[in-house]
């Protein structure tokens, strides 16, 4: 990552979930998660991931099909399913995360685990809050969540494995970011 981007993740983060995409129009991109270990960032653990089918967007507009690029704080988690043991603070609900039924089979378990990423929403509020601090046109409803084999409207996908994962394993206390973009746009 570049020197534009480190100087936004905040003071006293020592966890940082990167998702580096393959290119500005691709679904395709690797998550990484890395620790601050006394001075130094060590690489923990990484997984495939998808973000938006679009690719990448620097402006992200409601229904562009791209994820934002950006450093974005990971504050609330929910899902479908119970709670894994997360330290986040967790909702579980059936209605709330149920996808539609007219959805493709594919589909189905998307949300059975979701960590909000707080672009345009309010931290500490249900990942399904609608509140949208930027306006409705910014889009929102921005989740690291189940992993169906392709893009997304604007989230980033990761394996079941990945999602309980990162669930056990981020802090509140290590004020756990997500860096993601393309890599040229990260590195710029």
């Amino acid at each position: 990552m570049g020197e534009r981007i480190w100087k936004r993740v905040p003071v006293g983060t020592r966890q940082v979930v990167a998702v580096y995409g393959e290119g500005v129009n691709s679904p395709d991109s690797i998550l990484v998660l890395y620790e601050k270990r006394g001075t130094a960032w060590e690489q923990v653990d990484s997984w495939a991931s998808h973000n938006g089918k679009q690719g990448w967007s620097t402006d992200h507009r409601e229904g562009d099909e791209r994820s934002p690029v950006g450093v974005f704080t990971l504050s609330d988690a929910g899902g479908l399913l119970d709670d894994p043991g997360t330290r986040l603070s967790y909702t579980q609900d059936e209605e709330a995360f149920e996808t539609p039924y007219y959805w493709d089979e594919a589909h189905w378990h998307d949300f059975d685990y979701v960590i909000a990423i707080d672009y345009n929403r309010q931290p500490g509020n249900r990942p399904d809050d609608p509140t949208r601090p930027l306006g409705q046109g910014k889009g929102g409803g921005i989740w690291l969540h189940l992993d169906h084999g392709d893009g997304t409207l604007g989230c980033i996908s990761v394996p079941e494995s990945a999602m309980q994962y990162l669930l056990r394993r981020l802090d509140p206390e290590d004020k756990p970011v997500v860096v993601m973009g393309d890599r040229a746009d990260l590195q710029a």
